[in-house]
């Protein structure tokens, strides 16, 4: 049985300033609470129906009925079990020496952000940069979206006017008039910036790019979502 102070503080996580606060977040669904557990994330508790199994058994679970999890659930439909995380403590410093680092220009769906987190998992991408402006990567959605990948690929958001002068390497960006991205050169290491879904990279970010990207347009659709053209760029910057 949850509490109301309980089930409050759990709807509460769903706004980005709470989070923040509390250094907590919310896990939805049997394969992600499952993968987090199997990895040994930080839980602080753990929510679920009597039809959940458990992987580890030392784990303390308060068992709840279905009309519980789905007044706390941020899932139209709620799925066994909800877990409360804590975020871990934040990289004082970036690593640029790996081949690629991901820079995300104000990218507001989450869907979007967790299939790109998701894309720089599958890659071996490590971290992330975003906007200050980009989505939070533990609003719910993105989190269910990356399918347990945020476990993985840090993301720190930062002014990007500030920071990318700071960087000397490379700078790819997607843009709809560039070098053709099946033949350009595979870059030893860099950044590869993805603007957002309605307006693209912003006019103060353009100048900071030294290697403009395209993917060439073949049928009639008038543009690529932002997470699969990130996916396609990325597949061939790391080929």
């Amino acid at each position: 049985m949850v509490t109301k102070s309980e089930l409050k503080y759990i709807q509460s996580l769903s706004d980005k300033k709470v989070r923040l606060e509390t250094g907590c977040f919310i896990a939805e669904g049997v394969k992600l609470v499952g993968e987090m557990i199997a990895a040994g994330y930080p839980l602080k508790a753990v929510y679920a129906l009597d039809s959940w199994e458990s992987p580890d058994a030392t784990l303390e679970v308060t068992r709840i009925e279905a009309f519980e999890l789905e007044k706390m659930s941020m899932l139209q439909t709620p799925n066994q079990v909800l877990a409360v995380a804590m975020m871990p403590q934040k990289k004082e410093t970036l690593n640029l020496a790996g081949p690629l680092t991901i820079v995300l220009d104000g990218i507001q769906d989450p869907g979007n952000m967790g299939t790109i987190i998701r894309t720089a998992d599958w890659f071996g991408i490590t971290q992330i940069v975003a906007s200050e402006d980009t989505v939070d990567v533990y609003n719910p959605k993105v989190i269910g979206a990356t399918m347990g990948s945020f476990m993985r690929v840090s993301v720190t958001y930062k002014n990007l006017a500030d920071w990318m002068p700071t960087i000397k390497l490379p700078v790819y960006g997607a843009l709809l008039e560039g070098e053709n991205v099946f033949t350009i050169k595979t870059p030893q290491k860099g950044l590869l910036v993805i603007g957002s879904e309605g307006k693209g990279i912003r006019e103060n970010i353009l100048d900071f790019i030294t290697h403009p990207v395209t993917i060439p347009k073949i049928g009639e659709a008038e543009s690529l979502n932002a997470g699969i053209a990130a996916g396609i760029i990325v597949a061939q910057l790391t080929r």
